[in-house]
């Protein structure tokens, strides 16, 4: 059900992330190229990876893309999950919990110590699932983001 990422599977992660962004209402905001997606995980420094889960009949239900973090608390890794979408049809089979816990499968036996992601305040389905399965909310965190025109004015030198 759940398998590695191989080069042939771009094209459909790269309409994965795109169905995701317009469930997020922000498909304006996925700028992405399917080049940009194949460097960033099988070029020669993979700057993140992917899991694609499967039906039993061979098609792709969803996918989880991710990357490494470093918690300087902790001493070690742990894996930051930028992506986890599955597809509307295939959602209650069971995709969505395999993939997090191939995910934290990698944590465990690396001995990475958090497997974290964010949500959307809005998508109460997802945020039940994730409580589901034992994950608690950061509350007292806040994420903060620097993009187009406040990141270039600020890495600009003057």
């Amino acid at each position: 059900m759940i398998r590695t990422a191989v080069p042939e599977d771009v094209p459909e992660i790269h309409r994965m992330v795109r169905e995701l962004a317009e469930y997020e209402k922000a498909l304006d905001e996925a700028r992405a190229t399917e080049e940009q997606l194949r460097e960033a995980l099988f070029g020669e420094r993979p700057a993140a990876y992917a899991h694609i889960a499967e039906t039993d009949d061979g098609e792709v239900a969803g996918f989880a893309l991710w990357f490494l973090n470093f918690s300087t608390w902790r001493g070690v890794h742990g894996i930051y999950l930028e992506d986890l979408y599955v597809r509307p049809d295939r959602r209650g089979g069971g995709h969505g919990k395999a993939l997090l816990a191939e995910l934290a499968r990698i944590c465990v036996e690396r001995g990475y110590e958090r497997l974290e992601w964010s949500v959307l305040n809005w998508n109460t389905p997802s945020i039940d699932f994730y409580r589901s399965l034992g994950a608690k909310p950061q509350d007292e965190w806040t994420v903060y983001r620097l993009t187009d025109e406040a990141l270039a004015t600020l890495g600009t030198p003057r």
